[in-house]
């Protein structure tokens, strides 16, 4: 297995970790937010604690969904929690850390009363490396019983392993993600499928390098739900990530388009938003043309029909904030939103705007109020803007958030 070391967001390459122990200099001055609330603390046990990747899933009602990293009635191994509009936290199910799965790193989709995520440990522990956690599974969990059930476990092997990115449902019911190991090709990740009703899992493309390697993002379906798009971290012909499509009907994969390092993008992360023409939407955690060591991330663009890949903007470190793991949603007035983990203010990560090639943040974390997001985010159809962090908050175990930009 290649050399990876192991941080606090799960396994990474050591090239990685050489961009993430990076430090940034420049502060311009943030245009802050000036209606933030912190809608629910994190306490550890048995609420959870620490929510990773990926973005809140909201209802009809308002009410919010997610997974947290650890915490839980275990400590250990993580919730899926619902919190009202009020800010009241409700922890669905709790994890164990065995066949249901450990450590949910991702969001949630919601579909009637399910919910379906990922765990990346748990399940089966006679992995395929001897890891004791287990290789992950596919879970679904009913809102109104809190009853979870395991769709897949993963063995790490051919059918892939240790997921790290959430899932994506057709109007049929079918899921969709990506698994950072395993595959084929033995440990360079898969897309693959998930049929809910029948517990089937099958592998539609396994990554090998040249075209992508360690797969840490959701997909996103086209209109038509034929095409699935996504990001691999690594790997493709500069080793700094790929942007693909892959046809689901025929598993014909495509990159569109190859990463190439500073001044460009490096190490994409966080799932792509698609405009109404079809072109591509999001960030990449380090690259860029700035004075950050390897870069402090992009927002970028890549149109698929002609695989021209633009940069919309640079982060420059200090208070426009780094290290975008989030990804960007899309309003209908072409703005882009996420987050950064490092920078701001205070260096605990922002909440930023981009307009038309200008970052704007609204709203720098100080500790209090949150700190370091990895997540992507929500938007309702007034606006508001909802969000969790790592960490930071009153018991220091993360917070959920709303912003009214």
């Amino acid at each position: 297995m290649r050399s990876r070391t192991r941080l606090a967001s799960g396994w990474i390459s050591l090239a990685t970790l050489v961009v993430l122990l990076g430090w940034c200099s420049a502060w311009p001055t943030p245009a802050q937010a000036q209606n933030y609330k912190v809608l629910y603390n994190f306490t550890g046990k048995p609420d959870g604690a620490n929510p990773r990747y990926g973005s809140l899933v909201r209802d009809e009602a308002g009410d919010l969904y997610g997974t947290t990293w650890e915490g839980g009635s275990s400590d250990y191994y993580g919730t899926v929690f619902k919190v009202t509009k009020s800010g009241t936290e409700n922890v669905l199910y709790s994890f164990t850390g065995g066949a249901d799965g450990g450590y949910p790193v991702a969001g949630l989709v919601l579909s009637g009363n399910t919910l379906y995520g990922i765990t990346s440990y748990g399940g089966n522990n006679a992995c395929y490396d001897g890891y004791a956690y287990g290789c992950g599974v596919v879970f679904e969990v009913n809102i109104k019983t809190g009853a979870e059930t395991v769709l897949h476990t993963f063995t790490g092997g051919s059918d892939g392993g240790y997921p790290k990115a959430g899932l994506v449902q057709d109007r049929k019911g079918n899921l969709y993600g990506t698994t950072s190991d395993g595959g084929a090709n033995s440990y360079f990740g898969t897309v693959f499928e998930v049929d809910p009703k029948t517990k089937k899992e099958t592998v539609l493309h396994s990554f090998g390098d040249n075209d992508g390697d360690y797969p840490t993002s959701g997909l996103t379906l086209n209109t038509t739900e034929t095409i699935l798009f996504g990001t691999a971290l690594e790997g493709g012909s500069n080793g700094a990530g790929v942007v693909f499509s892959l046809a689901i009907r025929t598993r014909t994969y495509n990159v569109l388009y190859n990463f190439t390092g500073p001044p460009d993008g490096d190490a994409p992360w966080g799932t792509l938003a698609l405009d109404p023409k079809g072109n591509l939407y999001g960030t990449t955690l380090s690259g860029g043309s700035d004075n950050c060591t390897d870069g402090c991330g992009t927002v970028f663009e890549v149109v698929p029909r002609t695989k021209k890949e633009t940069v919309l903007y640079s982060f420059t470190g200090g208070a426009s904030g780094y290290y975008p793991y989030s990804g960007v949603i899309r309003d209908n007035k072409g703005n882009l939103y996420g987050t950064t983990f490092r920078g701001g203010a205070s260096s605990d990560g922002t909440v930023f705007e981009v307009a038309e090639g200008t970052e704007s943040v609204l709203h720098s974390f100080d500790g209090s109020d949150g700190a370091n997001p990895f997540c992507g985010l929500v938007q309702d159809s007034k606006g508001n803007l909802y969000g969790t962090t790592y960490e930071g908050g009153s018991d220091g175990a993360g917070v959920v958030w709303e912003i009214t930009p």
